[in-house]
């Protein structure tokens, strides 16, 4: 686990600039390379080959070929002995050795990149061709970024290192600011940075060094809905196979491991693999607050003391908050997802004990674990079927219901408040199923975001969307939106991020991606099955190695008690950052909307409370990133 930087001209103080701005994704080496038409560079966290053997950039023999590379392969081992009967000859036991000679014996980089098991974003440059290949692996686990323009091309794994490049403007990409505002993270290619780029998961990238552009992206793996029929068991015993190789592959290191337990079936799943092929306990670590009815810890502890590892507790309190101003930076893009917190400060702990940890990221998204979809399931199958005035009816019976009754469906949906009924209003009195799916999903909606924002507002969501959505395969397509977008820009570079801050390398078994296309072939009755229940043939398939209590838990999202935190911690950078006198200075939101919100507050917190906090989270990071200015709370 690393971090890479690379650009396409000869500048050495840049590059000591960029490994020292990244020196948090590789404190144990650095390497520098650089060529008439080049420069790379790389900070390593050493996990496998301890020695210095597996000093990056390397090259092939001839120094012909070079590459520097972020990430875990776990099929190397396996590659390494075909390659060896081929004749190729490896100086180091690296997987980053692997891959060199890969390429140099596929007829194609995306031959080569379909032959790799495990997550990575890398740079091969090939000097007899003149060209840059840039490669990310295909669930998006590792971030890589870029920025080109006719003359130079620079990609780093984090944006802060692209900006030690003085001559880039920091200026914000609007466009992906509403995909902030909507998802509360921009799942666009490009970034909040006005010219600088993500790759794309499962994409790869190539740059002419002689035309000095981009010639070619390409995408080399991608999802389908392809289906198999064949029985449960066929399914279960698949699924086991798998989960059981990927965990195995995952515990490949030579540093301490352990594993995050939130004690649901996900993680559980996890740690109870990872028992069988270790003979110590395992090392588990699980976070929460102090504030009642947001700590969970209870659910973990009682699943850590069944599997008997050796369980780690985080308790963390209000004063958390102060940490944001911290954790922005680390995230490069704005991202109000208020979990960044305890995984943040869950890494700080962990990094005691572990280097490498296990997580169940990705379950849900493959295997269909959120409640969006059983609401978009029901609409389709119960409310789409019914006329207008008959939907007006269940949104009053909603109005009516007793708050206790109405979190029973959905945790804390009472202090949603009338923001919530309104949204809930749109979702049925719609037949569009984008409309449907953004009314669950978004922090703004169309409306709202027409309100906030000062500029024109660009497009309509709903529209630009709406293909996204396949009646046909409506429980896959919004597994497939949330894979690409929720997924890959909130989750995955939320754990990168946090847990990298702290030199940590996290590991996500359920994204192999293998097990991605299996859980895309099963037919969505088994993820999702008639009445409702989700996870469904997970759940069936890891029964016995989980307490009942745990495989049979309802999913239950990890809260922070933001709507608490405005009325005490909150209360005095909100009026700072969200004054009339900034907001009209920096020109981006209207006021009016703001005002409306801090009037209407009490009515709808927790609606209320996670739009503030997108705000307050993209202030912060304008601040650092676009004022350059340093914010403390």
């Amino acid at each position: 686990m690393c971090g890479i930087i690379g650009f396409n001209w000869e500048d050495n103080s840049l590059l000591n600039k960029v490994l020292k701005e990244i020196s948090h994704r590789g404190p144990d080496d650095s390497g520098k390379f650089t060529d008439k038409n080049i420069s790379l560079g790389f900070r390593r966290l050493s996990i496998i080959d301890l020695s210095k053997d597996g000093k990056q950039p390397m090259s092939n023999e001839d120094g012909t070929i070079w590459i520097i590379f972020n990430g875990e392969i776990y099929n190397f081992k396996e590659l390494r002995k075909e390659l060896e009967t081929k004749g190729h000859k490896f100086k180091s036991n690296t997987d980053t050795e692997t891959i060199i000679h890969l390429y140099e014996e596929s007829s194609s980089l995306e031959e080569c990149l379909k032959k790799l098991n495990g997550m990575f974003a890398f740079c091969i440059y090939d000097s007899k061709k003149k060209v840059l290949f840039l490669a990310r692996d295909r669930a998006g686990v590792k971030p890589l970024y870029y920025y080109s323009n006719n003359k130079k091309f620079i990609f780093c794994s984090e944006i802060k290192g692209i900006l030690k490049d003085e001559e880039i403007k920091r200026e914000v990409n609007l466009n992906s600011v509403y995909s902030f505002l909507t998802f509360r993270e921009n799942i666009e290619e490009e970034t909040c940075f006005k010219g600088i780029k993500k790759l794309i998961p499962g994409n790869y990238l190539t740059y002419n060094l002689v035309a000095k552009k981009i010639s070619k992206k390409t995408k080399y793996w991608d999802i389908n809905f392809k289906k198999e029929y064949h029985s449960e068991g066929y399914f279960i015993k698949a699924f086991r196979n798998l989960i059981n190789d990927s965990i195995k592959k995952r515990l490949m290191s030579d540093v301490p491991f352990g594993a995050y337990l939130s004690g649901g079936v996900d993680s559980g799943t996890v740690v109870s693999i990872m028992k069988k092929f270790c003979s110590k306990p395992i090392e588990t670590f699980s976070v929460g607050f102090e504030e009642k009815g947001y700590n969970e810890t209870d659910e973990s502890r009682f699943l850590a003391e069944n599997l008997n590892t050796n369980h780690h507790e985080l308790i963390i309190g209000e004063n958390s908050i102060f940490h944001l101003p911290k954790i922005i930076y680390h995230l490069d893009e704005p991202m109000s997802d208020p979990t960044s917190i305890p995984i943040f400060l869950l890494s700080k702990y962990t990094k005691k004990y572990c280097t490498v940890i296990l997580t169940g990221e990705g379950a849900d998204e493959v295997f269909a674990g959120y409640h969006q979809y059983k609401f978009m399931k029901i609409h389709k199958n119960f409310i789409r079927p019914l006329p207008l005035n008959s939907r007006k009816v269940l949104s009053q019976a909603v109005k009516l219901t007793h708050p206790k009754i109405l979190n029973s469906f959905f945790r804390f949906s009472s202090e949603l408040g009338e923001k919530g009924i309104e949204r809930f209003d749109n979702f049925l009195s719609t037949n569009s199923y984008s409309k449907q799916y953004l009314n669950q999903v978004s922090i703004f909606n169309e409306e709202e975001k027409k309100e906030l924002m000062k500029k024109n507002y660009p497009g309509n969501y709903y529209d630009k969307y709406k293909n996204n959505f396949n009646k046909n395969h409506l429980l896959d397509s919004c597994l497939k939106f949330d894979f690409k977008g929720n997924m890959v820009d909130d989750l995955l570079m939320k754990l990168d991020k946090n847990t990298m801050a702290f030199s940590i390398e996290g590991r996500v078994p359920f994204l192999d991606y293998r097990i991605i296309e299996l859980a895309f072939k099963t037919p969505e009755n088994l993820k999702l099955t008639p009445l409702n229940k989700d996870k469904y043939i997970l759940r069936k398939a890891v029964k016995d190695l989980l307490p009942k209590q745990t495989y049979t838990r309802k999913k239950k999202h990890f809260f922070v008690p933001i709507n608490k935190w405005f009325r005490n911690e909150l209360l005095q950078i909100k009026e700072d950052l969200l004054s009339e006198n900034y907001i009209k200075k920096q020109g981006i939101f209207n006021y009016k909307y703001i005002d409306k919100v801090n009037k209407n507050f009490d009515n709808s917190r927790l609606f209320y409370a996670r739009q503030l906090w997108s705000l307050i989270t993209f202030q912060i990071w304008y601040k650092k990133f676009i004022e350059n200015e340093k914010i403390k709370i």
